[in-house]
């Protein structure tokens, strides 16, 4: 049954995992699935990784891995035309402020549900699906600067390189906006590729 040794788990304490890891992601606006003509956006991510197991079912397994982060984004508004007076009745002056390249940092706070799949012995394919909530330190054009959310969309595989160690290959979907509390609020979409690293604690039988 799924989940059926989730209540057994807590009690012996939320803060143990049984695996922990880190990941590095790169993503970008432009690519092959989406290119908006308005702006360019790119981040690189810095995860870190808390694995908790969930359960099983048939021939799945569920984690929920906790990944705190940093993002070190660039961003650049490529169409002046996109601030209207909506923005405000400075939005001629916001046109030469956003229009100049931006770093900017945002923070967040991650949980991630994954599906894994055993493929061969010692290689997995997993698929997550991620929200969170952060703290995005710049506004523009597209996004209030302040509290906003993430969502991240990913599939990969993972292999067992030695009796505790993982490495994790994958591709994202990402997408920071602020659910409307704040405006603007048009938001970020990327498309990214990452890369991770994982060991598991007291790993008696090397089970990735």
């Amino acid at each position: 049954m799924v989940f059926k040794s989730f209540g057994q788990k807590l009690k012996k304490g939320i803060w143990s995992p049984y695996k922990v890891g880190v990941l590095y992601n790169y993503g970008n606006e432009n690519n092959f699935l989406f290119d908006d003509k308005d702006y360019s956006y790119k981040t690189n991510t810095y995860k870190a990784q808390f694995f908790y197991k969930l359960g099983s079912w048939k021939s799945l397994n569920f984690d929920l891995i906790a990944q705190p982060q940093v993002q070190f984004l660039t961003h650049k508004l490529l169409n002046p035309s996109f601030v209207q007076p909506r923005h405000g009745d400075n939005y001629l002056e916001l046109r030469e402020i956003y229009t100049k390249k931006k770093s900017m940092n945002l923070y967040a706070f991650e949980l991630t549900v994954t599906i894994k799949k055993q493929l061969l012995n010692k290689l997995e394919m997993q698929f997550g699906v991620g929200g969170g909530i952060a703290i995005i330190n710049t506004k523009t054009e597209r996004l209030a600067n302040g509290f906003t959310f993430i969502e991240n969309f990913s599939i990969g595989i993972s292999h067992q390189t030695f009796k505790d160690t993982s490495i994790y290959l994958g591709t994202n979907f990402g997408h920071v906006s602020n659910l409307n509390f704040l405006s603007p609020n048009d938001g970020y979409n990327v498309l990214g590729i990452e890369f991770g690293i994982s060991y598991a604690l007291n790993n008696k039988k090397g089970t990735p």
